[in-house]
């Protein structure tokens, strides 16, 4: 237990140094906040060098079992981190401080504020960066700088990474691959806000939407969200910088260094996620035209594209209220969010390989049922998969809809009505923004109560850990030396 700690304490250290962005935001755009993020700063640091103090004596490796006990205690300890700048500043509770930071660090974008246009802009540049280092680069920070300090990486990657990203390495040091996932991370982020600016945002808005879209988070600057710009271009790069993200960062990293789109074809949760993804933008831009939603075809589906694309990625960015489309779409959406995203990415749900992989084992199953005696492997790319890593997938599944009815439940006892109870279940499980608020507003949280807000919270960090690295903490074996 104290090896963990002074693991949780040098990274509550190093999360110190992420405040230096808004400081520099707040003395750029003078709106006078920076001395109460350098006071944020201070309480992470001081707190994280005291407790990394207190326990280096006993330090250690860590093994396997210590990386889920650290993860957890990490999303925890630096959520309430994050969430002191919202209470120095905003007359908000501590729950809707905790709320909001943990949304942002899940890459959840669920928000309990309103008024985010009037809001100052280092506040608003640090609920971005949170999804930005949410996403991926907090996770490679640790994987990068633990191993320099003495406390081992890979009990961390295997407690964070998702799915068969686990024992995934490109590079032979975990050191490397934190290296050249960030290098990749950095390099699709700065090309994003790029691109933003041509399209006519200004600098400020097009770094804090790149660093929500990269880690497909849905905080925006703007209460109309992307709707507040009313630009296609701006749409349209979003879109391409949400399905950029959506896919398996490893990907990323080998078509960069071969120079070649190759990986992609070769990955059958590339090819299913575009199929899926192109099938149901021109599917919903046919039933809002049908339905006379918009005027015409292609202004459905400019609308649509968008929307569909954010939702089913888990970004939670909006354009449009479509909360008042035809219900089919939103719950398709939601559905969608569940399934599309790839291992290895920033977006969150039950993801692409474990969907490829119960398709594939049922078809298996039916296959016997006719030829009983036939040896039919389960395979995915032309790879056999063991049969250990099935059901480990069945495992997860059966957690994974477990966990949501729970807090489907859970919710309906706190007093909120089913469709709201299940729509904010299944979204902060899959750490995506849909189902509340206004028209205009479709993710805004900010009617909950004090314990449905709480409930929300552990979904949203259940779903970013992936239930099994948390759920394992409460099970006697974890405990028993």
């Amino acid at each position: 237990m104290l090896a963990v700690a002074y693991a949780l304490g040098l990274l509550l250290a190093a999360f110190a140094l992420t405040f230096a962005l808004p400081i520099g935001c707040s003395l750029v755009m003078g709106d006078g906040l920076w001395p109460k993020f350098l006071l944020a700063a201070a309480l992470a640091g001081g707190m994280g060098a005291t407790l990394a103090a207190a326990s280096a004596r006993l330090k250690r490796e860590l093994r396997a079992r210590d990386g889920f006990l650290l993860v957890t205690l990490g999303w925890l300890v630096l959520s309430a981190a994050a969430a002191v700048p919202l209470l120095l500043v905003l007359p908000v509770s501590f729950t809707d401080a905790y709320f909001e930071a943990m949304s942002g660090l899940t890459t959840t974008g669920s928000t309990v504020l309103s008024g985010l246009d009037a809001l100052p802009p280092s506040l608003n540049f640090w609920r971005a960066s949170l999804h930005w280092f949410g996403g991926l680069a907090i996770i490679v920070m640790a994987l990068a700088v633990l191993p320099l300090l003495g406390v081992g990486g890979m009990q961390l990657y295997k407690g964070q990474a998702p799915g068969p990203a686990k024992e995934e390495r490109l590079t032979p040091r975990i050191t490397e691959t934190a290296r050249s996932l960030w290098l990749v991370y950095a390099l699709i982020t700065a090309a994003g806000i790029v691109s933003l600016r041509i399209c006519g945002m200004s600098w400020f808005d097009a770094i804090c939407h790149a660093f929500s879209a990269v880690g497909l988070g849905g905080f925006s600057t703007h209460d109309r969200s992307i709707g507040y710009f009313d630009s296609a271009a701006v749409e349209l790069t979003l879109i391409a910088l949400m399905v950029i993200a959506s896919l398996n960062f490893a990907r990323h990293f080998i078509a960069l260094r071969r120079l070649s789109l190759d990986t992609y074809r070769a990955d059958p949760e590339c090819r299913t996620i575009f199929v899926i993804l192109a099938v149901s933008v021109i599917g919903i831009a046919a039933l809002l035209t049908w339905h006379g939603v918009y005027p015409g075809f292609l202004t459905a589906l400019r609308h649509s594209a968008f929307n569909v694309v954010s939702q089913a990625t888990t970004s939670g960015l909006t354009s449009q209220d479509y909360q008042q489309w035809p219900v089919f779409a939103p719950y398709w959406m939601l559905f969608l969010s569940c399934i599309v995203c790839s291992t290895g990415s920033t977006g969150g749900g039950i993801k692409m390989f474990r969907t490829l992989l119960l398709a594939r084992q049922a078809g298996r199953e039916l296959k016997l049922l006719v030829h009983p005696a036939a040896m039919a492997p389960v395979r995915i790319g032309g790879r056999a998969i063991p049969d250990t890593v099935g059901h480990a997938v069945l495992a997860f599944i059966f957690l994974y809809f477990m966990t949501v009815a729970f807090f489907t439940f859970a919710l309906l006892i706190a007093g909120l009505g089913f469709e709201p109870a299940l729509a904010a279940s299944v979204a902060s499980i899959n750490n995506t923004a849909h189902g509340f608020g206004p028209p205009g507003a479709v993710h805004n949280y900010h009617g909950l109560t004090a314990l449905q807000t709480w409930l929300c919270t552990a979904a949203m960090l259940l779903g970013r850990l992936e239930i099994a690295s948390v759920i394992v903490l409460a099970t006697p074996a974890y405990w028993r030396k």
